[in-house]
């Protein structure tokens, strides 16, 4: 039984050690689009551009409090505090700062998902996330 014990919390301490350690974040800290806006029709080829408050934009790869940098997930949701932001197709890293990144979406309604995290592309979860909606003609 004691053996048993030892290797749950040895398990557990492991999980824990491994998860990154995300950076507190200010209460006033927000990130929003700029353009397009939500709703909006656009062409198949168009720039989405986002802004933060609260915390400073900063390239990847430095977890530095109240910093962090911009991520952008086309059709699915915003990450949990903690987790890391994929690199696919669908999730667009903007790690050297930018504000603004080129679009190609297929014709139809699509989500638009921007999701702010750290220097380790830790996301800051859904108080660092907004979601809108976009008509691609």
């Amino acid at each position: 039984m004691k053996t048993f014990l030892i290797a749950t919390a040895f398990i557990s301490l492991n999980a824990f050690a491994l998860s990154p350690a995300v950076p507190a974040l200010p209460a006033d800290a927000k990130v929003m689009f700029t353009s397009p806006k939500d709703g909006a029709t656009v062409a198949t080829k168009f720039t989405a551009k986002f802004s933060v408050t609260g915390m400073k934009l900063e390239k990847a790869g430095v977890v530095k409090e109240g910093t962090g940098h911009h991520h952008l997930i086309i059709d699915g949701p915003a990450g949990p505090k903690g987790e890391v932001v994929a690199k696919d197709a669908t999730h667009l890293h903007y790690g050297k700062g930018e504000s603004e990144g080129e679009l190609t979406l297929t014709p139809g309604k699509h989500t638009l998902t921007l999701q702010f995290a750290d220097g380790a592309h830790a996301s800051y979860g859904p108080q660092m996330s907004q979601t809108i909606t976009v008509n691609v003609k």
